[in-house]
């Protein structure tokens, strides 16, 4: 799905003027004549996020597109560098929180 803001080629930031001549541009590049799905594509882009109020319904009620394959990448990166934390922090890391001694027993003591 492809954003308002990449249709027009404009930045999140954008002001209302910088988003009113890319717009204008857009429209002037590919009138209703030339390709009719582009222009509507243009029109609609520019009609939610024309203005402030309409940037701001824009970002509370669309949805962003969920790229699964790049969270789970990302959860199993943070779960292995969990897993390499060394042992004297993850010690430190315990007796920081309050634990229940026998809890914290069960994590210091050595293998046999």
């Amino acid at each position: 799905m492809t954003s308002p803001y990449q249709i027009l080629g404009v930045a999140e930031q954008a002001s209302d003027a910088e988003i009113k001549l890319a717009y204008l541009e857009q429209i002037k590049a590919c009138p209703p004549d030339r390709d009719q799905n582009r222009f509507q594509q243009i029109q609609t882009a520019y009609e939610s996020i024309r203005d402030l109020d309409s940037r701001l319904q824009h970002a509370l009620f669309t949805l962003p597109e969920a790229n699964f394959n790049a969270l789970l990448d990302r959860a199993f990166k943070q779960e292995s560098a969990f897993q390499a934390m060394p042992a004297d922090d993850f010690l430190k890391l315990l007796n920081a929180v309050p634990i229940e001694k026998s809890l914290l027993n069960a994590f210091t003591r050595k293998p046999s």
